[in-house]
């Protein structure tokens, strides 16, 4: 039975430059802050038009503050912060996927 009323939103797209200062298009698939911390993190996978035949999809996890009209990305070097961010990743994914059931 199909929903008349779901709306679906536009994807968040972001520009990330990579080492040689070219624009790299991502998409953003989840954005959340985790319990106990004012950090915000973002997931995104790249939109490449040289899509491979791999059926998962990179994806990156960054830190990011939003200035007004500005975001600012940092990378997770710190393995604590990193398994934290992982592990509310995959919680928060597998939510998603028991909803759709």
């Amino acid at each position: 039975m199909a929903n008349d009323d779901m709306q679906f939103e536009e994807p968040e797209i972001i520009y990330i430059p990579d080492e040689d200062g070219n624009e790299e298009e991502f998409e953003v698939i989840m954005k959340f802050e985790v319990d106990g911390s004012d950090k915000k993190y973002m997931m995104v996978v790249p939109l490449s038009i040289e899509e491979s035949d791999d059926e998962e999809d990179e994806v990156y996890a960054f830190r990011y503050e939003e200035e007004g009209d500005d975001l600012k990305l940092y990378t997770i070097d710190d393995e604590e912060e990193w398994s934290m961010v992982e592990e509310t990743f995959n919680t928060l994914l597998g939510e998603l996927e028991e909803d759709k059931d």
